[in-house]
């Protein structure tokens, strides 16, 4: 086994920046409300995100394909069309053209139905709204985006910030064992270091740290001996951190969840969420309190991180702290390739247990 890896801290010709077939959040479903629209940079690309006056929510790329300008300067119709500010031309949510306004009599031969702006595959569950970016825009999505694992769920608190990195840094960083107690330390939160061992697991697309019993002084407030947490990671960018166990003689279940959704290949927004059941909502002003703090801190150790990687220095990743990181490396070469090819995805993660001091 090597103690250093220096390939895996580097993307190359068979790793991109963005991986397609896959479910990125793009936002929250309350943030669109009916008739609404919003632009968005996603992966590089410009997208509208809408909603039509009865509800459904859709996703557009936010580019007229007649003159050019993006269609989310226009409005939502009584039809449910996106009418262009230009000219008025109307696309359906499906992205076809329903409508041309400066047609006249004789002019059959432009059939508008033959035009059409991509339309992107979008899913509103658990009050998130999620876009698929297809390897081919032609084919339906080969998935579905993940659930949140607790019951009804509903977003409790949300924290967003931007971090200026591209999608790998900001990954890698917030999946880091070890940097708690350099980044997150402070002399009213103390961050004692000793060494950790825990067992990982591989998932369909991902990998999960095994359910186990919690060292962070943070789950302190949620009681008893008997809690428990499990932390998944699945492409191309989620994490979820699932804690369970029973306060005040009731058993619980909340679901933290970390999104990074890549902006364009140097900027990341990163996203966390809470759920959990509406009884608890006790514990919201500690996550009002610590949750931008926490997230802040991340995001302050990558802003310095890029004055040192503007000078492209080799980077290392070592054992075995820094393995969940070689991991996510070698998962995203094996999805691209798998995507690349039309061949099945076959997760190189294998059982293991890890070491490491934080």
């Amino acid at each position: 086994m090597n103690t250093i890896d220096r390939t895996a801290a580097k993307t190359d010709a068979a790793e991109p920046v963005f991986l397609r077939d896959c479910w990125y959040f793009a936002a929250l479903a309350r943030d669109i409300k009916p008739g609404g629209m919003k632009h968005m940079q996603l992966l590089g690309e410009p997208v509208l995100i809408g909603r039509t006056k009865d509800g459904d929510a859709f996703a557009l790329r936010d580019i007229c394909p007649h003159r050019g300008i993006p269609l989310s300067y226009g409005k939502i119709k009584s039809d449910n069309t996106v009418e262009c500010p230009y000219h008025g031309w109307r696309f359906k949510k499906d992205g076809v053209c329903a409508l041309i306004p400066s047609t006249v009599g004789g002019q059959e031969n432009i059939d508008p139905s033959k035009i059409r702006v991509r339309s992107y595959p979008m899913r509103e569950q658990d009050g998130l709204l999620w876009i698929y970016f297809a390897q081919n825009e032609r084919e339906p999505p080969k998935s579905e985006p993940p659930r949140v694992p607790v019951p009804n769920a509903k977003p409790r608190w949300i924290e967003s910030q931007h971090f200026p990195c591209n999608i790998d840094h900001a990954v890698i960083g917030l999946m880091d064992p070890a940097h708690a107690p350099f980044v997150h330390g402070r002399w009213w939160w103390r961050v004692k270091m000793r060494e950790k061992q825990k067992s990982y697991a591989p998932l369909p697309n991902g990998f999960v740290m095994t359910r186990h019993a919690p060292s962070k002084q943070a789950y302190k407030i949620l009681g008893g001996a008997d809690v428990s947490t499990e932390i998944t990671f699945e492409l191309p960018s989620i994490r979820f951190e699932n804690i369970r166990g029973t306060i005040f003689g009731r058993s619980f279940d909340v679901s933290g969840f970390t999104a990074c959704t890549p902006i364009d290949e140097t900027n990341t927004q990163v996203t966390q969420i809470f759920f959990w059941p509406a009884w608890l909502g006790f514990i919201r002003p500690f996550f009002m309190v610590l949750g931008p703090t926490f997230l802040g801190d991340d995001r302050r150790a990558v802003l310095r991180q890029q004055e040192g990687l503007k000078y492209n220095p080799p980077l290392m990743l070592i054992q075995d702290s820094d393995v969940p990181a070689m991991w996510y490396h070698r998962l995203k070469k094996a999805w691209a390739e798998s995507t690349a090819n039309g061949t099945p995805f076959v997760n190189p993660v294998k059982p293991r247990t890890l070491r490491w001091r934080s």
